[in-house]
């Protein structure tokens, strides 16, 4: 295992190394949010690709592939068909808007009264992400150290926090840009094609097997829906998700980066599939589906493979878990603790203070809290379930709405947040929080409610509305304001 361990250590620090020069760039509260909205599109695809492929998609959808065949890909495939969507109709749109959150969108939209508690509910959904990616390292470090959960915990949620901490989206950026690498070259490259082989080929993978591991919905139609719902939706809305979008150089970058993100992520969600059907006819009685990844990995792969495709895994984790962990205090920051201030301080020049300092200190904060509560917290999958249903249920309906429908109102908004909101906790309450009813009808309450109390209540202001076209092409109306009453310097 020398060899095995040797790579993840040097992996291990070429995060640390890039988290230090990350810290070198990141001057400004653009480059360490949103790493100055210069990325072009293969930096920006890789690391798009690498944020929404964390470990659910990487083990989870293994485990997946084991029990259920080649249909098992459809949970992650459903997370490629969201990155799609978002990429092509939104995404151009949401990048011209320069704002930092997806709560600052809303205020935008619909006059500066939607953000406090649009915040609070995306604060929830990225911490509970953050904690649940951050949970992962606990199975990861098992494998490769047999650690102690709660040590495995600390010691890669430090990784992250420490290299988030120090450069932001900048060192975010550069390290899911190795960690897409990594992937790709692990999963997709070397534990693919081994799996197959080592289980005889897909002939004998068929001969071995049920015909339903083989069919294309053997997973289920209702299940299929309900990942839709989910993930595809919860793709077009996540605060995570979002911010990459603001990383990009251009709403062009924006739409055509992120396409390709998606279609990487269709391709990634087959071989996790395969990989996994592969563990069925080679270990076919485990105890637990989520186990195949890391028995397929231990005992089929040769040094040095094992400990590249261990890194994949824990690229996969930490991409996403550190993409969640900026996104948690950004919007801590920006949507709930400056709001309750009332406003950024401003020293006598007009210019804010060390707004990276206070960001910086936000994701310390917000990273110290998700490794103590992944440390006792149990129930990934039903953390997991409650995080998403909450912000599908909550805000999908006056984020689209607000996208998409002129009619809709601050007060249709806030109150589908409550009411998809409550309704999907009381649902869960009533049917189990892993059921497909509180996401189903926490929903349809969501869109009933925004529509019916946007026609029940005044138009949004027309001046509003002028504004929110005029971002949305692109134009910031109050700087252009501001230039203009600015007084011209005189001729020397």
């Amino acid at each position: 295992m020398a060899v095995d361990y040797a790579v993840i250590v040097v992996y291990l620090a070429g995060m640390l190394a890039m988290g230090w020069w990350g810290m070198r760039r990141a001057k400004s509260k653009s480059e360490f949010l949103v790493a100055g909205r210069r990325l072009g599109p293969s930096m920006y695809s890789g690391t798009m690709a690498a944020i929404v492929l964390g470990g659910a998609s990487t083990i989870g959808g293994v485990g997946l592939g084991y029990k259920y065949g080649l249909s098992g890909a459809w949970m992650v495939f459903t997370i490629g068909l969201g990155l799609l969507a978002l990429s092509i109709f939104f995404s151009a749109r949401i990048a011209r808007l320069k704002v930092y959150t997806v709560s600052e969108m809303l205020d935008l939209r619909y006059g500066g009264r939607a953000g406090l508690i649009t915040g609070v509910v995306m604060w929830a959904y990225t911490l509970m992400l953050a904690v649940t990616s951050t949970i992962a390292y606990a199975t990861i470090f098992d494998v490769l150290f047999d650690m102690n959960r709660t040590v495995a915990i600390i010691l890669g949620g430090s990784i992250v926090v420490a290299y988030s901490t120090l450069g932001g989206m900048w060192s975010i950026t550069l390290t899911d840009m190795v960690q897409f690498v990594v992937k790709t070259i692990g999963v997709l490259l070397l534990l693919l094609p081994i799996a197959v082989v080592k289980a005889g080929g897909f002939a004998e993978m068929k001969a071995q097997l049920p015909t339903e591991y083989f069919a294309p919905f053997g997973i289920g139609g209702e299940t299929i829906f309900t990942y839709v719902l989910i993930y595809t939706f919860g793709m077009l809305i996540g605060q995570d998700i979002w911010q990459r979008v603001f990383t990009a150089r251009d709403d062009k970058v924006a739409r055509w980066g992120g396409t390709v993100a998606g279609t990487y992520c269709l391709a990634y969600a087959l071989a996790g599939a395969v990989v996994g059907t592969a563990a069925k006819v080679l270990y076919p009685d485990l105890a637990n589906a989520d186990d195949a990844f890391a028995t397929i990995v231990k005992d089929a792969l040769p040094l040095g493979v094992r400990g590249l495709v261990l890194a994949a895994a824990l690229a996969a984790v930490m991409s996403t878990s550190s993409g969640a962990l900026i996104a948690c205090a950004t919007v801590a920051n920006n949507d709930i603790w400056q709001r309750l201030r009332g406003a950024v301080t401003r020293r006598a020049d007009g210019e804010p203070h060390d707004e990276v300092k206070g960001n910086r200190l936000f994701i310390l904060a917000m990273g110290v809290a998700v490794i103590g509560i992944a440390i006792a917290l149990n129930n990934v999958v039903e953390a997991l379930t409650v995080a998403y249903n909450l912000l599908v249920g909550g805000l999908l309906v006056p984020i689209l709405g607000g996208l998409l429908w002129k009619r809709g109102t601050v007060y249709g908004a806030l109150s589908s947040v409550v009411v998809g909101g409550l309704a999907v906790i009381g649902l869960m309450a009533t049917f189990g929080i892993l059921a497909n009813e509180p996401i189903y009808y926490g929903l349809l309450a969501s869109l009933v409610t925004y529509v019916v109390v946007s026609l029940a209540t005044k138009p949004t202001d027309e001046a509003i509305l002028a504004d929110w076209r005029e971002r949305l092409a692109g134009r910031d109306p109050e700087a252009e304001r501001r230039t203009e009453t600015e007084p011209v310097p005189a001729t020397p």
